[in-house]
């Protein structure tokens, strides 16, 4: 059997870059480009040129973006990783729709170039097929909950069909989304990780016989909690240090845990110390039930009797009265007292971060405008 040919340019922009040419960037460059793309060239001539360190900014969707160093060892780590959990190599072809500038976009580059995968790269969009040829079929894709619900949507499941397997990432993947990927053939795969992390770390089937509720730990990851019952994280895509989340986690096992929220989502209601992220949960499938899924989430608010009241915030136009009713009735149902949400409060659109995560401070900010 003749061994595919390796790759010796990447497609950006549905433009053809030949490595050599990327190697002199920006040199041999015959015409202009723009400045994301200059950003994506910028870091893929770093890695074929052997740069040794990587700085990036982490997201920002629950606090303010940080810069963190990276160093080589940590990104080839995870990208061999990955590459050898999916199987992929010479001759495979990989989507990259998701922001290069943050640590999942930058890791679809790595494990291209280091496993000789061909490399179609678009912009951020929330349909990248729209911007691909309409016969170009990939074997591996990552993308935000978003993009994906867009994907669905636009009727392209079959060539998400085509693919090994597909990445989500980014964000929590709510009941509606899990519920659209059922009848979709290849393996969707949500992902846990961070940038101290060089991405994911653990990974959760969500479609077909194999779906599950609990996230499996990546081999050669270790494993563990805090005294908070947050998870910890250590292995060579952490440099061996010790990384110590804000997630709190049930381990099942020294490789199997359950995703509870996070630790400094926790609402202070009246002295009662509501989670956050249950409320959300409720409310994500309580809004399917009744015909109206929409993203949401939950923050504490200033009350003068509660100290924080729960709040939920929900995006588009208010619910018609019928409908709200409906909702309340079976928020009433399935939570405690206190964490029942006081309030409802519409956003017509929430916030994203660059890389198209839910940016909560700036949605709130929003709605504290309206």
């Amino acid at each position: 059997m003749t061994a595919p040919a390796l790759p010796t340019s990447l497609l950006l922009n549905g433009r053809e870059y030949a490595y050599a040419a990327i190697r002199e960037y920006p040199a041999q460059l015959d015409a202009p480009v723009n400045g994301y793309e200059a950003k994506v060239l910028d870091f893929v001539r770093q890695w074929l040129n052997g740069t040794q360190e990587f700085t990036l900014h982490t997201s920002g969707s629950t606090g303010t973006p940080a810069a963190i160093a990276l160093r080589r060892r940590q990104l080839e780590a995870s990208a061999s990783r990955t590459a050898d959990f999916f199987d992929l190599g010479p001759g495979d072809r990989a989507l990259v729709c998701l922001n290069c500038e943050y640590i999942g976009g930058m890791m679809m580059l790595v494990r291209g170039l280091e496993r000789n995968v061909h490399l179609t790269i678009v912009e951020p969009h929330a349909d990248p097929f729209t911007y691909v040829a309409a016969d170009a079929e990939f074997d591996f894709a990552a993308f935000v909950p978003l993009q994906l619900k867009t994907v669905l949507a636009a009727g392209h499941a079959p060539r998400l069909n085509k693919m090994k397997a597909f990445l989500i990432g980014g964000a929590p993947a709510d009941a509606a989304l899990q519920q659209e990927l059922q009848p979709v053939q290849a393996a969707a795969w949500l992902t846990y990780g961070m940038t101290e992390t060089c991405s994911h770390v653990a990974l959760r089937r969500l479609n077909g016989p194999a779906a599950t509720t609990s996230f499996r730990v990546l081999p050669g990851i270790a494993a563990g909690q805090d005294e908070r019952g947050c998870l910890t994280l250590r292995g060579d895509v952490t440099d061996d240090q010790l990384v110590v989340t804000n997630d709190v986690v049930q381990l099942l096992d020294a490789h199997t845990f359950e995703w509870l929220g996070r630790a400094d989502f926790v609402i202070n209601s009246g002295g009662v110390k509501v989670p956050a992220e249950k409320v959300e949960l409720v409310l994500d499938v309580a809004l399917a039930e009744i015909g109206a899924s929409r993203r949401c989430f939950v923050a504490g608010q200033p009350d003068e009797r509660l100290g924080q009241a729960v709040t939920a915030f929900i995006e588009g136009a208010p619910l018609p009265a019928d409908q709200e009713s409906q909702l309340k009735t079976l928020l009433a149902e399935r939570l405690g007292r206190y964490e029942q949400p006081r309030q409802l409060r519409y956003v017509p659109e929430f916030a994203a971060t660059p890389n198209g995560k839910l940016d909560r401070a700036a949605t709130l900010r929003l709605a504290h405008e309206e």
